[in-house]
């Protein structure tokens, strides 16, 4: 029986921009203060590359989830580091499963329906390219189109979390979507 050919993927630190926006989106204020989205990016290449071997993966959808799995590790074990409650392997599962989430946010903010082979490859590379047009625009215009657009909030909620006016948050929200079109390229 023949086995399909395991795809040629790309070097794993070209995937930081990904694993920063979802790093991104997981940490709340309150552990950004104690945790460097750089940093933990920079652990998940890390570990990522250390453990490549263990990757069984074939497709770019599949390398993508098991990076998830990965940047989910060291999240938890670094924010463990900075916690005092012991280990919970319950919350390592839930962060996750809120990281998957947010990467399906993340493609339904770019796809529509593609259930094609083809299509999963095509909208893996189109996640990695809004990951990387999206570290381009300004930190405010990033910050409410991942509130907004990839966290699901409310426009108000938006503003309140921000501490901007709502009329304010809707003027970086359009820049901002402006900007990603502009960097992104025609459709």
């Amino acid at each position: 029986m023949n086995r399909p050919s395991k795809e040629k993927h790309r070097p794993i630190e070209e995937y930081g921009d990904y694993l920063r926006l979802l790093t991104s989106m997981q940490l709340g204020s309150r552990m950004r203060g104690k945790l460097n989205e750089s940093d933990i990016v920079q652990q998940t290449v890390l570990e990522a590359c250390r453990n490549e071997n263990q990757f069984k993966g074939q497709t770019e959808t599949e390398r993508l989830a098991w990076l998830r799995a990965v940047l989910a590790n060291v999240i938890a074990g670094t924010a463990r580091h900075y916690s005092t409650q012991s280990r919970n392997v319950g919350r390592e599962y839930s962060l996750e499963a809120e990281l998957n989430l947010s990467a399906s946010r993340l493609e339904r903010a770019l796809t529509a329906d593609q259930t094609s082979p083809s299509g999963h490859v095509v909208r893996a590379e189109e996640v990695l390219a809004l990951a990387k047009a999206l570290s381009q625009v300004s930190e405010d215009q990033r910050e409410v189109l991942e509130l907004h657009h990839l966290k699901g909030m409310p426009l108000a909620e938006v503003a309140t979390q921000v501490g901007k006016s709502r009329p304010a948050v809707a003027g970086l929200l359009f820049r901002g979507l402006r900007k990603l079109r502009e960097l992104m390229g025609p459709a």
